[in-house]
């Protein structure tokens, strides 16, 4: 799926073709904790006859993928033997996107990506994942909402919930998606959806409205509030070499921000 904090560079060391360990059968492509998979490890294992840039641009315009919905692109810094990184274009994909592109592929790597990533999902689905998920999310809900005192009850009851969610999310210390936070104000009867939520951040200039490698990045601004952070990863390409993506994410910090300021919008 939503972060900018400042952090330190990463220097990623080259990586030579023998060190490439090979995925084993029952990950053979990694999906991240947000459910999303990178394009370029899925071309990688579809075995594709074509370089990346144009297999991916060609699918998203036949069957109408749509940007920030269906994938989100992220800049990427390929490592060459350590005289510095050339930026290249990730896109990050839902797990429904990377059926369909495993599908249309039509050959034996697609079918095994697609039965991989239906397992997947049956797993996270399940009435036990369910459950847990369920119960994790009270029990933190429980700790962040205990009161100190009758008054303070009082006090809370009197407020409307969107308020009490609101002030939840205050103890938060978990970022998540830009397009995570839209469903959250979803829930709270803002419904802006992720595209448009999007456009009004970099309208307001909480993030990078400029073209180019910094593009939907947090400004310096929103990045010294605290309301973002980035999340950096590394991962081998098919060149066997550390490639280093950046993706933004709205702090505990920037979830409370935000919806405290589209609810009192909507008052």
């Amino acid at each position: 799926m939503d972060k900018f904090l400042t952090v330190s560079q990463i220097k990623p060391r080259e990586v030579k073709p023998k060190e490439r360990k090979e995925r084993s059968y029952s990950e053979p492509i990694k999906i991240n904790d947000d459910g999303l998979v990178s394009a370029r490890e899925l071309h990688e294992f579809l075995e594709v006859g074509r370089d990346f840039t144009t297999w991916i641009k060609g699918r998203i315009s036949k069957y109408d993928f749509d940007e920030n919905i269906d994938f989100i692109i992220i800049e990427s810094f390929h490592q060459n033997g350590g005289k510095g990184g050339r930026p290249e274009k990730d896109y990050v994909i839902t797990i429904d996107m990377a059926k369909e592109l495993s599908i249309v592929e039509n050959n034996a790597k697609g079918k095994q990506a697609r039965k991989y990533f239906i397992q997947v999902e049956k797993a996270w689905n399940s009435p036990e994942m369910i459950m847990k998920r369920a119960l994790e999310f009270a029990n933190k809900q429980v700790e962040s909402l205990k009161l100190e005192s009758k008054e303070h009850m009082k006090l809370i009851e009197e407020q409307k919930p969107k308020v009490v969610f609101a002030d939840a999310v205050s103890t938060s210390k978990t970022s998540i998606l830009v397009g995570e936070l839209a469903k959250i104000l979803k829930q709270n009867g803002i419904d802006v959806g992720a595209v448009r939520l999007f456009t009004w951040l970099r309208d307001n200039g909480y993030l990078i409205k400029r073209k180019g490698t910094d593009w939907n990045m947090p400004t310096q601004r929103s990045m010294d509030q605290g309301l973002f952070e980035i999340k950096e990863s590394t991962h081998l390409n098919g060149d066997g070499v550390n490639v280093t993506t950046k993706t933004p994410k709205v702090t505990g910090k920037g979830q409370q921000y935000f919806i405290n300021k589209f609810l009192n919008k909507e008052d």
